[in-house]
Parts: structure tokens; C-alpha cells; sequence
């Protein structure tokens, strides 16, 4: 592809020679004479100076440079899209592999794609132009939109309602038993029932190996457009909204309640029956036992407010210097004082 080409398909202002021939996208510091690359976080703009790319994604405003520049107003999402014009999926056609076993009372929507070991148990609804390739399998009751696709391995339990384009990762579990137990009279803990569904919105990304778990009763929820990143761990009864993050290994108890366009980093931690307002932030390894207002960034363990937080981490690192000059300050008012007293003495 010309670069003149790809600039007018992201919507770029190009900044050089349109006649280039494009091969493909890498990251700044690999990229060759035939790719295009972007700078999207400032501590990379000086490796653009240096770049072998035919192309560099930028904002806007970025400095000229030696390299040709395309420039939009998100250079991240650009390269992404660009990515996607260079390299697809495996696609897979319409079929059902002689080894999958569906039962009769499936419901199987046009365009499917079912592969080797496949499980559809009874009553399962699938949408139109699902994949559901090795060994996914579907618990009886299930309920899919159009597109959904799960990758091997991906299990969804009894009953639970999945919207449109949804996407399960390797191992990715929606819908299993949730934590649940009940000590019993003799001191032996005893499972509690867990009936309720998981609802899934549409747009919705569950990466490998997380779980989503059903609720006791109710419904767990999750909003349209949310991504959930590898080994995160949803409790049963929670609620997340639209257009959230959640990100590697972290984990939300049971019934705890997230809003939309809410960011939480990895190892976040939520303890159960809290709940985390519209457009908060929970940064890296945050636990919070406590409810979060609206638009909040949070750090810590235990979480309190970002700005806050960073100062008390300066300090932190300096407390062994803190502890010496305090130290020394003792000695030295208990070194006048015993001075001041021999003067008394004299008197």
C-alpha cells in the first residue's frame, strides 16, 4: 500500500513523500524502511529522531522530523486501524465438524462456525455468524447475539445471556460457580446454591483465563463495551458498567458495584459491597475496602487519593533520612538539656 494511500484511509495529514510503498507496521525501535510506526507516549518522541520507519503516527503538534509523519489527533488508535490493514485473523468459513456434539434442541444461527470437540448443550441459542472453535463449550441454556466468538477452551455456563460480538479468549470462563459457603451446625462449610446468570453486554472482551462467575441470586452484569483483561477474577452478584477497564489479575468480590469508563489497573483489589463511581481510576495494586466517589484516581493499599498518595510515597523513600536527622535532633535537645541542668546545679 502507498503511504498517500494509507494516509487518506486513517484520515492522517501526511508530511512526505506519498509514493512510498508500505509493507506493514512495527514499533519504533524495529520498524524498517518499508513500515510505518507512531509515537503516542512523550518518552518515546526522541526515538522518532532516530527511526528507520517509513512513516511515523503522530499528533498533531509533534516536531518535524527526518521521517515522513502522519499526523491525526490519536495517533495510538490510528496505528491500530493501520494494523488492521496489514494483518487479519484466521478466518473460519461456515461449518460444523463432524466431532462436535450439538444437541437437537440447539438453536444454531446461519453462518456458524463450530470446530473440532465443540460442545452446544440443550436449549443453547447461538446468534447468527458465531465461531466457536476446539473444545468451547456451551452450558444448556445459553443465549448468544450475532458474532459471538469464543476461543478454545472458552467455557459459558448454564443460562447465561451473552449480547452481540462478544469475544471469549483461551480458557476465558463466564458463569461459574461463585464463592459462596455457609457454615453448617457441625462447623463444616456447606456450598451455597448459585443460581443466578451472568449477563454479559454487547462489544464485550473476556481475555484467557479470566472468570466472570454467576451470581447466588440475581444476575452478575457486565456493561457493553467492557474489556476484561487475562486473570481477572469478577465476583458472583457484581455489577461493572459501559466502556470499563479491567485489567490483568485484577479482582473484584462478590457483589461489588462498578461504574462506566471506569479504569482499573492490574492487581486492583475491590472487597465485596463496595462500589466504584463513573470515571474513577484505580492505579496499579490499589485495594480498597471502601466505596469510591465519581471521577476519582486512586492508589494504594490501603487506596486513598492519587496526589496524596504520590507525596506520601516521597516521603516514604526518604523516612531512613528522616529517622537519622530526627535521631540526631533528639540527642541534641537531650545533650542541651543535660547541659542546661548542670548550669542549674552550679547556680
Amino acid at each position: 500500500m502507498k503511504l498517500g494511500e494509507l494516509a487518506s484511509r486513517l484520515g492522517a495529514e501526511l508530511r512526505g513523500n506519498a509514493d512510498v510503498e508500505i509493507t506493514g507496521v512495527q514499533g519504533i525501535e524495529d520498524a524498517g524502511p518499508t513500515e510505518i510506526t507512531f509515537v503516542a507516549n512523550p518518552r518515546y518522541a526522541g526515538l522518532a529522531r532516530t527511526t528507520r520507519a517509513a512513516a511515523v503516527v503522530v499528533d498533531p503538534e509533534f516536531q518535524e522530523i527526518e521521517a515522513a509523519t502522519l499526523r491525526i489527533k490519536n495517533p495510538y488508535y490510528a496505528f491500530s486501524r493501520a494494523l488492521g490493514f496489514f494483518y487479519q485473523p484466521p478466518a473460519y468459513p461456515p461449518g460444523i465438524h463432524p466431532t462436535a456434539v450439538i444437541d437437537p434442541t440447539a438453536e444454531i444461527g446461519e453462518g456458524a462456525h463450530i470446530g473440532v470437540y465443540a460442545v452446544v448443550s440443550a436449549g443453547v441459542r447461538l446468534g447468527p455468524h458465531a465461531t466457536l472453535l476446539p473444545h468451547v463449550v456451551l452450558y444448556p441454556g445459553v443465549q448468544t447475539g450475532s458474532h459471538f466468538f469464543a476461543h478454545a477452551h472458552a467455557v459459558v455456563r448454564e443460562n447465561c445471556i451473552l449480547g452481540d460480538h462478544v469475544m471469549l479468549e483461551n480458557g476465558a470462563i463466564v458463569g461459574a460457580d461463585g464463592f459462596g459457603f455457609a457454615k453448617n451446625e457441625a462447623g463444616y462449610w456447606e456450598k451455597i446454591p448459585q443460581s443466578g446468570p451472568v449477563r454479559i453486554g454487547s462489544r464485550v472482551d473476556v481475555q484467557a483465563n479470566a472468570c466472570v462467575d454467576r451470581a447466588t441470586v440475581g444476575t452478575t452484569e457486565i456493561g457493553d463495551g467492557t474489556k476484561i483483561d487475562n486473570l481477572v477474577q469478577v465476583g458472583h452478584g457484581s455489577r461493572v458498567g459501559r466502556n470499563t477497564l479491567l485489567c490483568a489479575q485484577t479482582g473484584l468480590a462478590g457483589s461489588s458495584e462498578i461504574g462506566s469508563n471506569v479504569i482499573l489497573a492490574g492487581q486492583v483489589g475491590v472487597a465485596g459491597h463496595c462500589s466504584v463511581g463513573d470515571g474513577a481510576i484505580l492505579t496499579a495494586q490499589s485495594g480498597i475496602s471502601h466505596d469510591i466517589p465519581p471521577g476519582k484516581t486512586i492508589s494504594g493499599s490501603p487506596g486513598f487519593d492519587n496526589r496524596l498518595w504520590l507525596r506520601a510515597v516521597a516521603i516514604f523513600q526518604r523516612l531512613p533520612e528522616l529517622v537519622k536527622r530526627v535521631s540526631r535532633l533528639e540527642e541534641r535537645i537531650v545533650a542541651q538539656s543535660a547541659s542546661a541542668a548542670g548550669h542549674g546545679e552550679e547556680k
